[in-house]
């Protein structure tokens, strides 16, 4: 098959729409569902994430995306029985490949509703049963297994999308697209993103732990297919916070850094022991846990509204115990598609628990950005290399 049609493009008023080959056959078969062109966009980005990301680790890797952008990328290491609780997959079997998703799609709950999944392995049994329980519009995988595929088949009344990548597809060196009528034309982005890119630490402190190197390949390769500009924060092999598409970088790092703040307190003892009512749907208790952490759950209290979702009034988390919680943790990681300007930008991130950054350097402020650094005894190595995505 050279070409698939479209129902529309971005939006329904923009039409014909279709995706297709000027030679040889599409590396993709729909399995199930009809997928769209947004579909698309998300599926053949994520997939290129998440095959890179495999590739550089060597451990089963997946992504969580919506309009082109991650919310989440992770590998596929075990979960702890914390991790289980606040991705709801207590009790589940997860295989490798499953337990990338769950923590992928962790990441960032609320921006992961209604996502593209992606899959650096085949689906198995065990990830399809944890897709089916979320509102997602669509996957992407080198294969199923014959349950993994009866079960998506069910969801969504029948229509989920499901869509096989060929894993020996090779794209052309050169990439075209039109804006405007006018075409662009440029080389492919094949930097390989891999631990000798962090060899230039430019640090007064020089330790980089192997886990630490892993988690900033982990955000390079997420910014790699990241909407400019980009940042993001990973720990324990998953994004934990990513800031896309923003203007300025100190807002791209604040973004993401409020992201990775949220990740953590879902982890806070009051969080953890928030008590629902019954038959709560996921996406009704991810929106409470949101609204809990944030700074307006007090005037939702005042309303009566937590009757709704929790047996029994929650304590209010105080903006105290929210900055002394988040102010324990370290060994968090960030990367910068670009340089970092200013040191505003280390100072933000610390706060978020940083101990690592890589970033390209280049920046004619670059020596306030180290000292910022080694004022927290913070590791930062240059890459050299920008991973601008647009």
């Amino acid at each position: 098959m050279k070409e698939l049609e479209l129902k529309y493009g971005c939006n329904p008023n923009q039409k014909p729409a279709r995706i297709f080959m000027e030679s040889g056959e599409l590396p993709v078969q729909v399995l199930n569902g009809k997928p769209g062109y947004i579909n698309f966009l998300d599926a053949f980005n994520s997939w290129q994430l998440v095959k890179e990301l495999k590739a550089a680790t060597g451990l089963p890797a997946a992504a969580s995306f919506k309009h082109v952008s991650p919310a989440g990328a992770a590998v596929g290491t075990e979960l702890t029985d914390v991790e289980r609780k606040i991705y709801f997959a207590e009790g589940m079997e997860l295989s490798p490949i499953a337990s990338a998703y769950v923590r992928a799609r962790g990441a960032d709950r609320l921006c992961s509703y209604g996502d593209w999944a992606a899959l650096s392995d085949v689906c198995d049994a065990q990830t399809a049963r944890y897709l089916a329980l979320e509102v997602s519009d669509g996957v992407i995988a080198p294969g199923y297994t014959d349950e993994a595929l009866a079960i998506l088949k069910t969801k969504r009344k029948g229509n989920y999308n499901v869509v096989q990548m060929d894993p020996d597809y090779v794209p052309k060196a050169i990439e075209r697209k039109d804006v405007y009528g006018i075409t662009f034309e440029q080389g492919r982005n094949n930097f390989e993103i891999n631990a000798a890119l962090l060899d230039n630490i430019v640090t007064q402190n020089k330790n980089l732990p192997e886990n630490a190197k892993r988690d900033l390949i982990l955000a390079l390769i997420t910014l790699k297919y990241t909407q400019s500009n980009s940042v993001c924060y990973t720990k324990d092999g998953q994004a934990i916070g990513v800031g896309a598409g923003q203007q300025s970088r100190i807002h791209c790092t604040r973004l993401a850094g409020n992201k990775a703040d949220i990740w953590l307190l879902r982890q806070h003892p009051k969080v953890l022991g928030l008590q629902f009512v019954d038959g709560i749907r996921r996406p009704d208790r991810d929106n409470a846990i949101d609204v809990y952490i944030s700074d307006e759950y007090e005037d939702v209290l005042a309303e009566g509204v937590w009757q709704n979702t929790f047996k029994v009034k929650p304590e209010v988390l105080t903006a105290e115990e929210k900055k002394e919680w988040i102010a324990r943790q370290t060994g968090v990681s960030v990367g910068s598609d670009a340089f970092f300007p200013f040191g505003d930008n280390v100072e933000r991130a610390r706060k978020s628990g940083v101990s690592y950054i890589a970033q390209p350097g280049g920046s004619i402020r670059d020596d306030n950005v180290i000292q910022t650094c080694d004022k927290y005894g913070i590791v930062m190595a240059f890459t050299g290399m920008r991973l601008f995505h647009h």
